[in-house]
């Protein structure tokens, strides 16, 4: 079933690959007019000013472009951009847009051939005089294979080309890149304080509303234990002092791990897996530490997951997946966490939301994909680099 999943992925991308470059090829030769029909008003525009006209029709053509490489051929559909680049952009563009053409036509020629040529010979004719002997068979396939493959890096190229130039000319410029960076930035520090100070808060109500409170009611007990010299109060004031001892090391647990740092994020991992009142399977294949910082993310994204599937979800069955994966900006501490629960997990939810921001402090992504009745899976990619 995975694979029948996957094979319908890659023919559904080989397929809009091939459309988004036809249609590419459509919009190259009506940029290519459009700039041939232009070139006379712009050699003569004065003051550098384009034409109204010009303009909107460069920028048209340039939104519609920018749209079917978004949609068809993975581009960046974001940001804005001005005439000037619109207009850089048809005039570089087009070359692309005819190579493709090319690379198209040459597809095209080869299938129909092949197929005409094995048509034949299954009638039993000879193409062109051609018996269809074992040798002869071997070579024409061979070469047909040969072609076939050139011709597919050919069409990957010009995707590649056309994906560059979109995000060259009409992608966010350099200026509009450093906003969105020191928005981000401010996002995420603003976030990170939030979270500490709701932390410490949390840390506070525990202590508050637990700990002090089994201190207390030990401290009475041994007030009256010493006043009345009785062995029952002595043993009630002991396991009173068992328990907070307990509470103490589970508050200090929940704040930080101190066995993190000393024995690796998987064995942290496994610790979680025990403490959890469903059954969890960790699959954790790192092979060596990673930066404390990310190990420290690591660790509390799946901590959170598990605790609100055990707590909120009714789920009977917990999966921890971390590992290594590479990635065009390097490698990546990939965390993968699903439940069996009934779903509706809230992104926007204080713990969640909280390990979004963590996340986005590390330029790292955070997604939660929780439909109504499950299952739910927690994701989040870490850059390791």
């Amino acid at each position: 079933m995975g694979r029948l999943t996957a094979l319908g992925g890659a023919a559904t991308t080989v397929v809009r690959s091939l459309t988004g470059i036809a249609l590419g090829v459509v919009s190259a030769v009506a940029g290519l007019v459009f700039l041939a029909l232009a070139a006379p008003v712009l050699a003569v525009r004065p003051g550098n000013r384009v034409p109204r006209a010009v303009a909107a029709t460069a920028l048209r053509l340039a939104r519609l472009d920018r749209l079917r490489v978004t949609v068809l051929l993975g581009g960046d559909g974001s940001g804005g951009f001005t005439t000037d680049r619109a207009l850089r952009y048809l005039a570089s563009r087009w070359p692309v847009g005819l190579l493709g053409a090319g690379a198209l036509t040459v597809l095209g020629f080869g299938l129909v051939t092949t197929g005409e040529a094995l048509a034949g010979w299954l009638r039993g004719e000879r193409p062109d005089g051609i018996a269809p002997t074992w040798p002869v068979v071997s070579y024409l396939l061979t070469a047909a294979a040969l072609v076939l493959f050139l011709d597919l890096a050919g069409l990957a190229a010009v995707v590649a080309l056309e994906r560059y130039l979109v995000h060259r000319f009409l992608g966010p410029s350099e200026r509009e890149v450093m906003r969105r960076r020191i928005d981000q930035l401010s996002a995420s520090r603003a976030g990170i304080v939030e979270a500490v100070d709701a932390e410490r808060r949390r840390i506070e109500r525990d202590l508050h509303d637990g700990l002090q409170q089994r201190l207390v009611a030990m401290a009475m007990l041994m007030g009256r234990a010493r006043r009345n010299g009785s062995d029952e109060l002595y043993a009630q004031a002991h396991e009173e002092a068992q328990r907070a001892l307990d509470e103490l090391r589970e508050v200090a647990w929940r704040v930080y791990p101190a066995h993190l740092d000393q024995l690796g994020l998987e064995e942290a991992l496994a610790t979680v897996a025990e403490r959890s009142a469903v059954p969890v399977r960790i699959r954790c294949g790192l092979g060596e530490r990673q930066a404390p910082r990310i190990e420290t993310a690591a660790y509390f994204t799946v901590r959170e997951a598990v605790t609100n599937a055990a707590k909120h979800a009714g789920a009977t069955r917990i999966d921890v997946d971390v590992a290594l994966v590479d990635s065009e900006t390097g490698p990546l501490l990939s965390i993968r966490v699903t439940d069996d629960g009934a779903g509706g997990a809230d992104p926007g939810g204080t713990g969640l939301a909280g390990l979004a921001r963590r996340a986005a402090a590390l330029d790292g992504r955070f997604a939660v994909h929780s439909p109504t009745g499950g299952p739910t899976l927690v994701e989040a990619e870490l850059p390791c680099g």
